[in-house]
Order: structure tokens, then C-alpha cells, then sequence
């Protein structure tokens, strides 16, 4: 049996060249075949530790988290709408390595709502990130940035779907849609919401 350096260092190796296929093809290129041939593998190894392909995408998930945590954050100005902004920052495709990431998570959504326990994973993923808009929006709207009498939790879904809506928009239009376009769009969201124009009423 090996030893249990060896069996880590192997898993590592495993993730990263997982990682790779999910940023050369998506979710939909990711196989047992596709990772044993970036390995420079047999698909008998990679058994060992995916006896199925439901257990390659949830370790796929598992990678493109991992990624996802470890990547440089936009540090903010200050608190409310400066870090609403920075957090937003984070989600769109203005580099190379954002792109990339974005491709990853928006390939992987055919998964996620094709399988219950995929989709709860990401059901999570997604009310954990609103939840860290909201924090952003709350205090915006205590330091009146944004309307007092708006519904934090609107706001905070308005304010989500853009971002998800762009990347989208930019990745399909990456010609059509750069980083410096994404930047003054989002900057133009953010002034509207901050006007009153994208934010509902409470209550």
C-alpha cells in the first residue's frame, strides 16, 4: 500500500489536473479520460479515486472552490457601497484567470440543476455569497449610501443578477464587453442603485 505522503502528493496531482481540464473545456470536457490524458495516466488510476462520474464532479466542485477561495480579493475603499463594489468586482471577468474561473462556474450549472445533491451544494455556494452582499448593502444603506426605505434583501438580489448577468453578457462578447466596459457599466449600476433607480420600496 503506498505511503500516505504519496497517496496526497497523487490526490494533489489528481486536482491539478482536474483544474486544468475544467479551465480548457468546462464541466462538459471533464471525463476520467480527459484528466488520465492530462495526468499522462491510465483511467484505471483515476478509478481509484472516482468509481463514478457523480463522484468526478463533486471533486471538480470541491477543486473549483478551492480555487475560487484562494484567488486574489479586490480590497476595498471602505465599507458599504466601497465594498459592494469590490465584492462585485470579484465576480466579473475583467482578467485572464477571472475568465477562466467564470467559464468554470457557469459550465458546471448543467450539472448542478441536473442533480439534486450538485444543486444543493450550489444552492449553498450562491445564498452564502448573497449573504456577503447583503452585509455590504446594509451598510451602505446605514451610511446612506443606498435608500434606507429599499428592501436590503431586493437590493441585494438586483445587485447579484447584474453581476451574474455580465459575466454571461462577457463571456459569450468578450470583444464586445472588456474589463474597462464591465468596469463603467458596474459603476453605472452602482450610482442608479444608489439613486434610488434599481432599488425597491420596502415593505
Amino acid at each position: 500500500m503506498p505511503a500516505r505522503g504519496d497517496h496526497d502528493a497523487r490526490r494533489r496531482d489528481v486536482s491539478a489536473a482536474v483544474w486544468r481540464v475544467l479551465a480548457a473545456r468546462g464541466f462538459g470536457g471533464l471525463t476520467l479520460r480527459a484528466v488520465a490524458a492530462e495526468m499522462g495516466a491510465s483511467t484505471g488510476l483515476l478509478t481509484h479515486y472516482f468509481p463514478s462520474k457523480r463522484e468526478l464532479l463533486r471533486h471538480a466542485l470541491d477543486v473549483a472552490d478551492e480555487h475560487t477561495s484562494a484567488r486574489e480579493r479586490t480590497a476595498p475603499r471602505g465599507p458599504g457601497l466601497a465594498a459592494l463594489r469590490a465584492a462585485l468586482l470579484d465576480v466579473l471577468p475583467l482578467t485572464a484567470e477571472a475568465t477562466a474561473m467564470n467559464r468554470v462556474w457557469v459550465s458546471s450549472w448543467d450539472a448542478a440543476l441536473s442533480d439534486p445533491e450538485l444543486g444543493g451544494r450550489e444552492t449553498e455556494r450562491y445564498a452564502r455569497w448573497r449573504t456577503g452582499l447583503r452585509a455590504h448593502v446594509e451598510a451602505a444603506q446605514r451610511l446612506g449610501e443606498l435608500p434606507a426605505d429599499a428592501d436590503p434583501g431586493d437590493l441585494t438580489l438586483v445587485a447579484a443578477s447584474f453581476a451574474h448577468g455580465l459575466v454571461v453578457q462577457a463571456l459569450f462578447a468578450p470583444g464586445h464587453i472588456p474589463a474597462e466596459r464591465q468596469l463603467r457599466l458596474l459603476d453605472r449600476f452602482l450610482a442608479g442603485l444608489a439613486a434610488g433607480g434599481a432599488a425597491p420600496a420596502g415593505g
